[in-house]
């Protein structure tokens, strides 16, 4: 009994391991049959590499940022007599702003150059005593400690005068605080003030803003890491030109040029501040408005452009299919500036024809076909069988009347070898 069980097993695992042998043998020859990419031509469309120029462009968000602000307060105390400038006025350096009535400073300006004018003429008296004492002593007439004495008035007296002078031009000062001017060019923002309104000196209220619009700067942050080759530029003496766009980054707002970068760099966002200079002539940049800014640091020359859709990455690793007689062929490239939708590549060359679309299906040596044009093996327009209208030139359906005998064209041959008919599919007469 025990032998029987032992042989029916041995007979069983030969039958379970042939069956095993056979299904193996057919899943091999399946896969060998099986054309790489999923069992024929992948159909992709296809880009052209070229040759030309790219920017190498830094993007940072900035914000528009005057030249000069001047928040105009009051230096003194009195009431507001008369406001000169409109809302969204342009005015000019050293125009009237604001009046202060002066009346209070006026009246101390005038006693202290009474003071002044006092004092100066007892300068004179004692420079006059002090000439006689002199004569006097020439002749022996008084003693020496008196002409000393005399000396020394006189210089008190010039100190005097010295401390009415300067009473006098601080009085002056205060009379020209209540008449305010424009301290440059620029444009003035709303009314913060109206006649008969009280300002003081210590209360911190502001009377006007003024900001300078033309020209404008615009303030933003490059990183750490490209620092240096801004830097290069900057030490050639490169006038580097910055664009700035509105916020959906879509609209340019204005051109300008690179100023300066700040003096140290920012250890919390491992960034340095850039100014850049705009004319604005046409007001587009407004005060404290954010922009997108984009730096020009150089321009590469002759580099080998390809759209950034047929670039493919593994990894860190990037990759292109390369196509060649109608074959995919994986190639490795290094991708380097990139502008929009426009990268500089490294590992192919201008001229080199590249798969665009239908990656998930493509691997390295599939088969493909062009979109748009006949596949290996398939017939094209005006080949017999194609369903498309023949000719004596090849895919036109129309004879050819610039050669002779109803327009054969090249070697008045099809693509089947015979004599092109011009018979759609071998079946309508011209």
């Amino acid at each position: 009994m025990a032998t029987r069980i032992i042989v029916w097993i041995l007979l069983l695992a030969i039958f379970g391991f042939g069956f095993y042998m056979v299904l193996k043998k057919s899943d091999e020859s399946k896969n060998a049959k099986a054309p790489r990419g999923g069992g024929g031509p992948v159909t992709v469309t296809t880009v052209t590499a070229q040759k030309g120029d790219i920017g190498n462009y830094l993007d940072a968000i900035g914000t528009v940022t005057p030249v000069y602000t001047s928040s105009i307060t009051s230096q003194v105390n009195g009431i507001v007599t008369a406001v000169y400038y409109k809302e969204g006025q342009i005015v000019r350096k050293g125009d009237p702003l604001i009046d202060i009535d002066a009346r209070p400073y006026q009246a101390t300006l005038l006693q202290a150059q009474g003071t002044l004018d006092r004092d100066e003429g007892v300068l004179a008296q004692a420079k006059m005593d002090l000439q006689r004492y002199e004569d006097a002593w020439d002749r022996k007439a008084i003693p020496k400690q008196t002409l000393d004495d005399q000396e020394k008035v006189v210089l008190q007296d010039q100190g005097t005068v010295k401390l009415d002078q300067g009473v006098v031009a601080f009085d002056q000062i205060q009379v020209d605080f209540c008449h305010i001017r424009a301290p440059f060019t620029g444009k003035v923002g709303l009314r913060l003030v109206d006649p008969g309104n009280v300002v003081q000196s210590s209360g911190g209220l502001t009377l006007a803003v003024i900001t300078q619009v033309q020209p404008i700067t615009i303030i933003f942050t490059i990183a750490e890491d490209n620092l240096g080759q801004v830097q290069d530029r900057l030490r050639q003496h490169a006038q580097l030109t910055v664009d700035a766009f509105d916020r959906t980054n879509l609209k340019k707002i204005a051109t300008g040029k690179l100023l300066t970068l700040d003096n140290q760099i920012d250890t919390t966002t491992g960034t340095v501040k850039a100014r850049s200079l705009f004319d604005n002539k046409d007001a587009a940049l407004f005060p404290n408005e954010f922009v997108n800014a984009r730096l020009l640091v150089n321009t590469l020359q002759d580099a080998t452009l390809i759209p950034t859709s047929a670039i493919q990455h593994n990894g860190q690793a990037a990759f292109v299919y390369v196509l060649q007689d109608n074959t995919a062929h994986m190639t490795s490239i290094k991708q380097g500036v990139t502008d929009g939708g426009t990268a500089q590549v490294t590992g192919i060359n201008p001229g080199d024809v590249l798969a665009n679309s239908s990656f998930d299906k493509l691997q390295d040596g599939s088969k493909v076909v062009v979109a748009g044009q006949p596949g290996p093996g398939q017939p094209g327009p005006g080949q017999p069988g194609s369903g498309q209208p023949g000719s004596g030139k090849p895919g036109s359906g129309q004879p050819d009347s610039s050669k002779p005998n109803g327009g054969k064209s090249g070697s008045g041959k099809s693509g089947s070898g015979k004599q092109g008919s011009g018979k759609p599919g071998g079946s309508s007469a011209p």
